[in-house]
C-alpha cells in the first residue's frame, strides 16, 4: 500500500488571474503560497486529517497526524482485514502491521522516500529553514490541453519530484515522483477553505495501472490541535501472539528443497497440513482453492508485483491460526493468489506461502545441509555457534545486507524464495557497466515469479561478499527486466538459495542479525543449467518456454513452443520437473540425453549434449 504523500501535500487552491512574470521556481512557489492563503500558512503547526480510502474494490479509512514544523508524521490505515501504521519521528522511519509487529524501515528506498515525505509535510518549499532542498525550473509543459509550470524539487537526503502547477491559476495539480519500482503521480482536486487556507479534499494516486488507483476523500481537517510527542515514536513490541507446545521454547520441522525453494508442512485453522513455500521476505499467501476449503472470506483486488513485468490481482483474508510444528501463530492476514502458474513452473503443487510474519516472531535456523527448520522463542535464544555474524536492515520485509560483487559495493537482499545464486538488478548493472565488464554470452529466462518470467544475461563473478562472508565464483544473472521488483535502483542484487544453501543460516529478525555457518555444500561449484532451455509442465508433457542461443537445446534444434514428451525412453508424465532440472544441472559436460520432441503434429527424437554455459 502506497503512502498517500501527505494530505498536507501542497494544500493549495487556485486564485484566478494571478500572472506569472518569471520562470524563477522560488517565485512560482511564492505565488502558490499567496494564492492559497499567504501568511495564514505561517500559523499552522500541526494538522489532523481523517479520510476515506478506496482501492482494489475495498473501502477503508486513513487518519494522519503531521508535525508541520518538524516534518514528523504518523499515518493509520485500515483497509479490509488490514490495519497498518507508518511513522517518522524525525530520525527513525517505522511501520506497524496488522498484528502490531513493529519494524524499522532502514533499507531500500525508505530513507529517500521519507525525506521527501518530511519535506512536503513540513511545507519546506515555502519554509526552507525547516528542511533544506534544491529547486529547479523544469519548464512550461502541456498535458491534456492544459499548461503547467513545472518545478523540480530535490529535498536534502531525498530524491527529485516534480510539482505540476496550473499555469493560469497556480493550483498544484499533480506531483510526479519516480520511486523504486514505479513512477507515481498524485492528483489533487476539490479544494475547500479551512482556517484561512485552502486544501484539496480529493486525492488520486496512480502508477499508470488505473484499476489499482488509490482514491482518498478527505472527511475532516483540523489545524493546530495539540499533538503528543509519543505519537510519532517507534511503538513498543506487542505481546506474543504465538504459543509453543507446553514445556517447549523451540520446534524443528523438516523441509523439502525443491528447485532451490524451501517447502514446509503447515496447518491453517486446524486443517491440513498443507505444503507451503517458505520465503524470508514473502507475504503470507493462500490459493483461492484453499481459501474456499477453509471457508475464508476474501476481499478486494489489490496490485501484486514480483520479478515479472505484469501485475496480478490479489485479495485479502485472515487466518485465525497458523501452525508449524509445535508452534502456532494467531490472526494472520493472508493474500489470496492463484498459484496454478507456479505449479507448472515448479512442477509441484503447493497451497500458499509463509515467510516474513513467521520469521519476524522467532529466531529461525535454516539448516540447508539436513533440510531442517528450527523456530526458537527469541527470549530463549543464545547463539553459540562459530558462524559469521552479518548485521542487516529491513528493505520492507526483506533482510538487506551491505556487501560487494567483485569489489563493487552495494546493498543485497537475502531471499530464500529465489532459486538463483545472485540476481543483479538492472539499474545496478547499468550503473556499473557490468555488461561490458563481464561480456556475458548467455541470455534467457532465468526465473519466474508474480508477473511472469524474468530474463537475464548469465555469467560468473569472482567473489561475492555479504558483510564478512565470502563466496567464490558465483553464477550471476544481470537482470533485463523493465518492470517489477528487479528495476529497483536502491538494491544491488538479490541473493538466492544458490548461494544461501552453501550455509546453515540463522535469521534473528529481532536483533537484525544473520549467522552464516558454512556447510557441506560450501565448496561445491556453482553450476548453471547445462541444457540451455527453460521448461514448464503442461499437462503430461514439458513445454519449452525459452531456448538459449548456441546452447545444447538450440544445437539439438529444440525451439520455444516445442513439447518434450519423453526423456531417455521415459514418458514425461513419469518424470518430476524438479528432478529433470536437477539432472540438466548436475549431469556432467558431455552427458548425452535422448529427448522425444513434439513440434506441432510432428514428433522426432533428438540427442542433446550437456555443456557448461558459464
Amino acid at each position: 500500500m502506497q503512502r498517500h504523500s501527505g494530505l498536507t501535500l501542497f494544500l493549495a487552491v487556485a486564485v484566478a488571474g494571478v500572472a506569472l512574470t518569471t520562470a524563477d521556481p522560488a517565485e512560482i512557489l511564492s505565488k502558490v503560497k499567496q494564492a492559497t492563503g499567504g501568511d495564514a500558512w505561517d500559523a499552522i503547526r500541526t494538522d489532523h486529517v481523517k479520510a476515506k480510502l478506496t482501492t482494489g474494490g475495498m473501502d477503508g479509512a486513513i487518519e494522519s497526524w503531521d508535525d508541520v514544523v518538524k516534518g514528523r508524521f504518523v499515518d493509520h490505515v485500515a483497509l479490509g482485514p488490514v490495519t497498518e501504521t507508518q511513522g517518522f519521528d524525525g530520525g527513525t522511519v517505522w511501520s506497524q502491521d496488522t498484528s502490531k509487529q513493529v519494524r524499522k524501515e532502514e533499507g531500500g528506498e525508505e530513507r529517500e522516500g521519507t525525506a521527501n515525505e518530511a519535506y512536503r509535510r513540513s511545507l519546506s518549499y515555502w519554509y526552507p529553514d525547516r528542511r533544506p532542498g534544491a529547486f529547479e525550473y523544469a519548464g512550461l509543459k502541456d498535458e491534456a490541453g492544459r499548461q503547467f509550470q513545472v518545478v523540480r524539487i530535490t529535498p536534502k537526503g531525498g530524491r527529485p519530484f516534480e510539482m505540476w502547477i496550473d499555469a493560469g491559476s497556480f493550483l498544484p495539480d499533480h506531483v510526479v515522483e519516480k520511486m523504486a519500482m514505479e513512477t507515481r503521480t498524485t492528483y489533487l482536486s476539490d479544494y475547500r477553505p479551512i482556517d484561512g487556507v485552502k486544501v484539496p479534499f480529493a486525492i488520486r494516486s496512480t502508477n499508470g495501472e488505473t484499476r489499482y488507483d488509490q482514491m482518498i476523500a478527505v472527511e475532516s481537517i483540523e489545524f493546530n490541535r495539540p499533538v503528543e510527542e509519543a505519537m510519532f515514536a517507534l511503538p513498543a513490541p506487542p505481546p506474543p501472539d504465538y504459543a509453543f507446545a507446553p514445556g517447549k521454547s523451540s520446534t524443528t520441522v523438516p523441509f523439502e528443497l525443491i528447485n532451490n525453494h524451501i517447502y514446509v508442512q503447515a496447518k491453517l485453522n486446524g486443517q491440513g497440513p498443507f505444503r507451503l513455500l517458505c520465503d524470508t521476505g514473502g507475504a503470507n499467501i493462500v490459493t483461492p482453492d484453499l481459501a474456499q476449503k477453509l471457508g475464508l472470506k476474501t476481499e478486494g483486488a489489490l496490485q501484486g508485483r514480483g520479478v515479472g513485468e505484469k501485475s496480478e490481482d490479489v485479495g485479502l483474508t485472515k487466518v485465525d491460526k497458523v501452525q508449524v510444528g509445535d508452534v502456532t501463530v494467531d490472526d494472520q492476514v493472508f493474500t489470496v493468489y492463484p498459484l496454478g502458474t507456479f505449479a507448472s513452473v515448479e512442477g509441484i503443487s503447493s497451497s500458499g506461502l509463509i515467510g516474513y510474519e513467521v520469521f519476524k516472531r522467532f529466531v529461525v535456523r535454516v539448516d540447508y545441509e539436513k533440510s531442517l527448520l528450527t523456530f526458537t522463542e527469541p527470549a530463549a535464544f543464545t547463539y553459540t555457534g562459530k558462524g559469521t555474524v552479518v548485521p542487516f536492515n529491513f528493505n520492507a520485509h526483506i533482510p538487506q545486507v551491505d556487501g560487494s560483487i567483485d569489489d563493487i559495493a552495494g546493498k543485497f537482499d537475502i531471499d530464500t524464495g529465489s532459486r538463483a545464486s545472485l540476481s543483479l538488478l538492472a539499474p545496478f548493472a547499468e550503473k556499473h557497466q557490468l555488461k561490458d565488464r563481464y561480456a556475458p554470452k548467455v541470455e534467457g529466462v532465468t526465473g519466474w515469479g508474480v508477473g511472469g518470467p524474468a530474463r537475464s544475461q548469465v555469467t560468473r563473478a569472482k567473489e561475492l561478499r555479504l558483510g564478512d562472508v565470502k563466496v567464490a565464483s558465483p553464477v550471476i544473472e544481470l537482470s533485463l527486466q523493465k518492470e517489477g521488483a528487479f528495476v529497483d535502483p536502491y538494491v544491488a542484487g538479490n541473493v538466492g538459495a544458490g548461494v544461501l544453501k552453501r550455509f546453515n543460516i540463522t535469521f534473528d529478525y529481532r536483533n537484525q542479525k544473520l549467522f552464516f555457518e558454512p556447510n557441506a555444500n560450501f565448496s561445491r561449484p556453482d553450476v548453471f543449467d547445462r541444457s540451455g532451455m527453460w521448461l514448464n509442465t503442461a499437462g503430461s508433457v514439458f513445454e519449452v518456454i525459452d531456448v538459449i542461443a548456441g546452447g545444447p537445446a538450440d544445437k539439438a534444434e529444440i525451439r520455444a513452443g516445442d513439447r518434450i514428451v519423453a526423456v531417455d525412453g521415459k514418458t514425461a508424465q513419469t518424470i518430476a520437473l524438479p528432478d529433470l532440472r536437477a539432472r540438466f544441472r548436475s549431469g556432467g559436460p558431455g552427458t548425452k540425453i535422448r529427448l522425444k520432441v513434439q513440434s506441432g503434429d510432428a514428433t522426432r527424437e533428438v540427442v542433446m549434449t550437456l555443456k557448461d554455459l558459464v
